[in-house]
């Protein structure tokens, strides 16, 4: 009995080609911002969000993971349809996807609040950086990213593919960090070349880690917002490092 009850919550196939086409349309930032709405893929980020507060609007999924992932996504019997794999993926991005596909609302941005850890990021471009920094800020436990309004979306497809699932416990913020940085009562670490070598920082107190972009660093006008300026010495002969990496490195430092 329990079986059928769950099951006349379930939808089957029930997906049109304008609903297909209005989740494809999801990919672009414009779409996103008016309708408030994202989309996940793949197993790894959809049983994230089943164990979060996000707000599931659609999820897609196949038979076989349901049925291999019914205890965690029965609560979520609501919003679930089973569809069929080709379904699913010419919905989406990827090109194979067994799994499934979310809609999740977008979340209204809220205050940050200054304590603990926080990573800053200005004018990051490469959806795949911001992503990684995401997942190697919830491995520091760290909870909160702000960002110029200038660095990738968030809610860009590569970028929560990126995460690993990070997506659903790390805060993002778009912020003017030319208004922002002024008014932190919090340290300011920015990476710089002249900063002091990393390996001499002993005892930090906790604040914000401003990173730049991929190319040009951190914007001047932030600069004199920096009040601890560090440096990663350099050993071999690499010109620059990766800002993900970079941040991971200065994360591993100050956090443990």
């Amino acid at each position: 009995m329990l079986f059928l009850i769950l099951v006349a919550k379930l939808n089957f196939d029930m997906v049109s080609k304008a609903e297909i086409k209005y989740i494809k349309s999801l990919q672009l930032k414009k779409n996103r911002d008016k309708e408030g709405v994202f989309v996940i893929e793949g197993a790894k980020n959809i049983l994230e969000l089943a164990n979060s507060q996000l707000q599931i609007i659609k999820l897609l999924v196949t038979k076989d993971f349901y049925y291999q992932n019914e205890a965690k996504l029965s609560k979520l019997s609501g919003v679930v349809t089973i569809t069929g794999q080709q379904i699913i993926e010419s919905a989406g991005t990827f090109k194979t996807n067994q799994s499934g596909l979310a809609l999740v609302s977008i979340e209204k941005d809220q205050n940050f609040e200054q304590n603990g850890w926080i990573i800053g990021l200005d004018r990051v471009q490469d959806p795949g950086n911001l992503g990684t920094i995401i997942r190697t800020a919830d491995w520091f436990g760290i909870k909160q990213l702000i960002c110029s309004k200038d660095t990738v979306d968030v809610y860009n497809t590569k970028v929560i593919n990126a995460t690993m699932g990070s997506f659903a416990r790390v805060k993002v913020h778009y912020l003017d960090l030319n208004h922002t940085l002024p008014n932190l009562k919090i340290p300011i670490y920015g990476a710089l070349l002249n900063g002091e070598p990393l390996h001499k920082v002993t005892d930090p107190i906790p604040g914000l880690i401003l990173m730049g972009n991929e190319s040009k660093g951190i914007d001047e006008k932030l600069i004199s917002q920096i009040s601890h300026p560090v440096m990663i010495p350099r050993v071999g002969g690499a010109e620059s490092l990766n800002v993900a990496i970079a941040t991971g490195i200065l994360c591993a430092h100050f956090c443990l």
